[in-house]
Formats: structure tokens, C-alpha cells, sequence
């Protein structure tokens, strides 16, 4: 059998990588095997050890890359608006939207990840990248407002990216019933109300 020439390699583990970062975001991070992302990608089970050195190991790069490809889509759309309130509706429209809801394989992968962190030791590699994917997700949205109290944009963000969060959550999981059109509704008419933020005293 002929060896595979170093291009087709690169190739190979590209495939690979963007099949498990969609698969991982609809079923979860523990919810697939090394055959289905395998098969998702069009090659044998046999081949995913010489690109990957456990599942584990494709799981953190695949989420790090969902985490990348979030990013990238939030900079294009603040980049494609002049002020920052127009900035903030292009990300929480798409976000709270019919579309996000129905395809978890393109969507946020806080919502999709979320869940598994749940059960992840503190010092895991898969933790660490989500913490720093959502860390990085809150200050983009935390850098649209006109205040310059970065303490509240902060509490802002946290409130804010919460909600929507949750409603993407909920709706997904009432998909089918008229209530989770009701919740990304309601959730994207609260938070475009809500251009400025005042924490409660504790």
C-alpha cells in the first residue's frame, strides 16, 4: 500500500479536525467515538493514530478550534459596523436565532461544551481551553459599550452573555415547541433594551 505523501497528510488531519469539531459541538465532547468522527471525515478508523495520539488529544484541538472559529465570526461582524450598539445587535441576532438553534454544528460552542465541563477535572486540558475560549468570547462582548468602567463592562458581559447563553440553551432544548421561538425572542428584545447595566447591590 503506498505511503500517503506529506500533503495528503496535512490534508487528512484538516479533515479530520474540522468533522470533530462539528461533530463535538451537536453531540457534545464525550458524545462521539474515534469511528464516528472517522467516518464523518471519509477515512478508516485505522488512520486517526497517525495524525492524533488519543481521542482526548483531537477533543481539545477540535474545541480549540470551535473556540477560533467564534472568534473570527464575532471580529467579522463588530468589523463590518461603525458603532458599537450596531456591533453588539450583529452578534446577539445571529446568536438568539432560529438558524443558531437548529444547527449546534456551526453554533456557539459554549452552549455545546458547557455541559461536559460540568464533569471535567479542574487542571484538564479540555477545561483550561473553554476557559480561555470564554474568557476571550466575554471581553469581545464586554468592548461593546460606551463606558470606560471596565469593571462594569465586565459585570455587563457576564449578565448578558449569560442570557444568552441560557435562552440558546432552553430553546434547543424545546425545539419543536412554539415556546422555544418565544425564548429567543424575548431574550434578544430584553438584551437589545439593555444598552447600559447597573449591578444590583449585593
Amino acid at each position: 500500500m503506498p505511503r500517503v505523501s506529506r500533503k495528503q497528510a496535512e490534508l487528512n488531519r484538516e479533515i479530520i479536525v474540522e468533522a470533530a469539531t462539528r461533530l463535538f459541538r451537536e453531540r457534545g465532547l464525550h458524545g462521539i467515538s474515534v469511528v464516528d468522527v472517522m467516518a464523518a471525515a471519509g477515512l478508516t478508523h485505522g488512520g486517526f493514530y497517525g495524525h492524533f495520539e488519543s481521542r482526548d488529544a483531537l477533543a481539545q484541538e477540535a474545541s480549540s478550534r470551535a473556540f477560533e472559529e467564534a472568534a473570527g465570526r464575532w471580529k467579522e461582524r463588530i468589523a463590518a459596523h461603525d458603532n458599537k450598539n450596531a456591533a453588539r445587535q450583529a452578534l446577539i441576532d445571529p446568536y438568539l436565532s432560529a438558524d443558531s438553534r437548529d444547527n449546534p454544528g456551526e453554533s456557539c460552542p459554549v452552549v455545546a461544551f458547557a455541559g461536559d465541563m460540568c464533569h471535567e477535572a479542574a487542571e484538564s486540558g479540555l477545561r483550561e481551553t473553554f476557559m480561555q475560549g470564554l474568557n476571550n468570547l466575554l471581553d469581545t462582548f464586554g468592548s461593546l459599550t460606551d463606558s470606560d468602567d471596565s469593571e462594569r463592562n465586565r459585570q455587563q458581559a457576564l449578565v448578558q452573555y449569560s442570557l444568552m447563553v441560557g435562552a440558546l440553551t432552553l430553546a434547543r432544548a424545546t425545539r419543536g415547541d412554539a415556546l422555544s421561538d418565544e425564548i429567543l425572542k424575548a431574550a434578544r428584545t430584553f438584551l437589545m433594551t439593555q444598552k447600559s447595566f447597573s449591578p444590583v447591590p449585593l
